[in-house]
């Protein structure tokens, strides 16, 4: 287990935690609750599939005037009918926009969660959940293999504050439980699968371990997504995402959401996101919506097209593709563990290690034509990357660095055999 100690808190220093003040029940701010799924019309898709609600929960028609599709509300205030005299709560939109409030319960709806609150980016989301829920001299235990903007900004913005960051294997239960048995920490962090190397934690086995020692687990789904993996029905305690990825899914959007099923840590998440202000646009969550009505089909699309994409790069000599990192391949080492716990799909994402090292590496992304070299994934476009020299550079020389060979593939939903063409080519000019 690795400590992230009080040598590398560095210059981003900050004079005071902010704290949520317990609020009466009657106040101003309790009644902004665009969060609570509307019962009577929401009701009706409770026990539909997915795909159903995702289409249905939170949309209801206009009152007004019928539309179907939720208006973009381009407002920044509301008329009173006096002082205070709030229509639905609505008095400015940092605190509260209907269509923000559309896209948190249709999200709540397809998570299987009771509150969903979305936010301007994936990390701003991350940023107020844990600094509305833990305190200078609190723990989190993290996984070796996360996102490096996760990373970044837990050692570098939450360690000067002294809260204290430890790395482990996350995936094994004994490295997690031994951490949890030295000390108390507030979250055990998961990505499954991670970002980049695609390993699986067995969400239900972590939650079990860690709720013993009185620890919350807080789960990343952005790869899986809610199409194909429910965190909080497994025993998780959070789920957060960038909506940026799968649930927008068209790369035009950036955001980020937490769904929790309890009231109180949905209200300090929700206090803080109004005091600090990381709401997204009524645009942004507009698009968020748009996406995750066709969720459920892009991502099984996703799936298959990554799944036959890393079929056919693990056929390759050896002397080609070193390694392939994908939970649907059976060669897997927790591929048991992803098929019991992701329903429908393994993920759009396909890691591999080149034979021939980093500038292969480098030269093969370089010569995609089909794949574009870019930042993100999630999106109905393929990508691909050097997660070391992009996505992860911030964690290069920590237990976190990945391998300069790696090249992670966003596989999108055009023809795989075109996609899988397109990447023999360029791995010919190698």
């Amino acid at each position: 287990m690795d400590s992230i100690t009080s040598c590398q808190k560095n210059q981003y220093q900050y004079p005071h935690w902010p704290t949520a003040p317990v609020l009466p029940s009657n106040t101003e701010q309790s009644r902004k609750e665009p969060n609570i799924m509307s019962a009577e019309y929401n009701a009706k898709f409770a026990n539909t599939d997915i795909a159903t609600r995702a289409i249905h929960a939170g949309q209801e028609p206009d009152p007004t005037t019928g539309a179907v599709v939720t208006p973009i509300f381009a407002t920044s205030t509301f008329k009173q009918d006096g002082v205070l005299g709030l229509r639905g709560g609505h008095d400015y939109s940092r605190s509260i926009n209907p269509t923000r409030t559309s896209f948190d319960e249709q999200l709540a709806a397809v998570e299987g969660g009771k509150y969903a609150l979305s936010f301007s980016s994936g990390l701003a989301a991350i940023d107020v959940l844990l600094r509305s829920t833990i305190k200078p001299g609190d723990n989190i235990l993290l996984g070796n293999d996360v996102y490096g903007g996760t990373y970044r900004l837990l050692s570098k913005v939450f360690v000067p504050w002294d809260v204290g960051l430890d790395v482990v294997d996350i995936t094994d239960l004994k490295a997690v439980e031994t951490a949890l048995a030295s000390k108390h920490y507030q979250y055990v962090w998961v990505e499954t699968p991670s970002n980049p190397l695609l390993n699986i934690t067995d969400i239900a086995a972590t939650a079990e371990v860690a709720h013993k020692y009185g620890t919350k687990v807080a789960v990343d789904n952005t790869f899986a997504s809610p199409a194909l993996q429910h965190p909080l029905a497994d025993g998780a305690d959070v789920v957060v995402y960038s909506t940026t990825k799968y649930i927008g899914g068209h790369s035009d959007v950036v955001g980020g959401a937490v769904v929790v099923n309890d009231e109180e840590t949905r209200e300090k998440v929700a206090f803080l996101q109004n005091a600090a202000g990381a709401v997204p646009s009524p645009f942004d969550s507009w698009l968020d919506i748009r996406g995750l009505k066709t969720l459920d089909l892009r991502v099984k699309r996703h799936s298959a097209n990554a799944l036959k994409v890393a079929e056919w790069l693990e056929s390759q000599p050896s002397d080609v593709i070193e390694r392939v990192w994908y939970p649907g391949l059976e060669s897997h080492p927790a591929h048991e563990i992803a098929a019991r716990q992701m329903h429908g799909g393994f993920g759009g994402i396909v890691s591999v290690q080149l034979a021939a090292g980093a500038e292969a590496a480098k030269h093969f992304v370089d010569h995609t034509q089909i794949f574009t070299l870019a930042e993100s994934l999630g999106g109905v476009e393929s990508l691909i990357e050097v997660p070391a020299a992009m996505t992860h550079a911030s964690v290069a020389g920590t237990t976190l660095q990945v391998p300069a060979n790696l090249v992670r593939i966003s596989v999108g939903i055009e023809n795989a055999d075109d996609l899988i063409a397109d990447l023999k080519q360029a791995l010919d000019r190698i």
